[in-house]
């Protein structure tokens, strides 16, 4: 029976580079190893940052089922369903699998037109998802994602999203973290009402 509550999701918050987390050095790079999820999938979001990058992680919590919030997430091909800077997106290459190759074009106000992302992790079991911007119009150049589910008591779910990303000349790791932390927030946020709308008033997930 689809999963309906009243209740509103609460708030996400961040969990990358608040006290606690822990750096080990690689190279002339860090690891970042800090963000505190869950130790099944912890490796997901275990970013290897460099001297000019940044990375962060943020939580969002949804009263809603992980098999229907996975069926939302999992559509690499519909990024717009719930992300509201996507206008559209157009599959140049493959069929929805690891490798896949999608062009998703932003809405008008933000420094960016379009977008080239290639799936790396679809895993349907531990609800994984990665995804690494390979090309396009903006200027988060060698961004790379991991989206992670974790089942939350009974009927609820645990998104963890993390990123790391190049910092643009002129910007600051904090200017840049603010602005793309910013971005996944309004993901998060907006994944959370679409799902629990989808949760009170189900429909076929084509």
């Amino acid at each position: 029976m689809p999963h309906s509550s009243s209740k509103p999701s609460p708030p996400l918050h961040r969990i990358g580079g608040e006290p606690g987390s822990v750096t080990a050095t690689v190279g002339a790079s860090v690891r970042c190893i800090g963000h505190g999820v869950p130790d099944v999938t912890s490796r997901h979001h275990e970013h290897t940052v460099g001297a000019h990058q940044c990375c962060s992680a943020l939580v969002q919590h949804i009263a809603s089922p992980v098999a229907t919030v996975w069926s939302v997430v999992r559509r690499f091909d519909q990024p717009q369903a719930y992300k509201h800077f996507v206008k559209s997106c157009h599959v140049i290459d493959g069929d929805g699998d690891v490798g896949t190759l999608r062009e998703v074009r932003i809405v008008s106000g933000l420094p960016a037109a379009t977008s080239r992302e290639r799936l790396e992790i679809l895993d349907d079991e531990r609800h994984v998802l990665s995804f690494r911007v390979v090309g396009g119009e903006h200027r988060l150049a060698n961004y790379r994602s991991v989206t992670t589910l974790h089942p939350e008591g009974d009927d609820g779910t645990v998104v963890v999203e993390s990123y790391v990303v190049d910092v643009p000349a002129g910007n600051t790791r904090e200017d840049t973290r603010v602005f793309v932390d910013t971005i996944v927030r309004c993901n998060l946020h907006s994944l959370a009402g679409t799902v629990e709308n989808l949760a009170r008033c189900p429909r076929e997930t084509k």
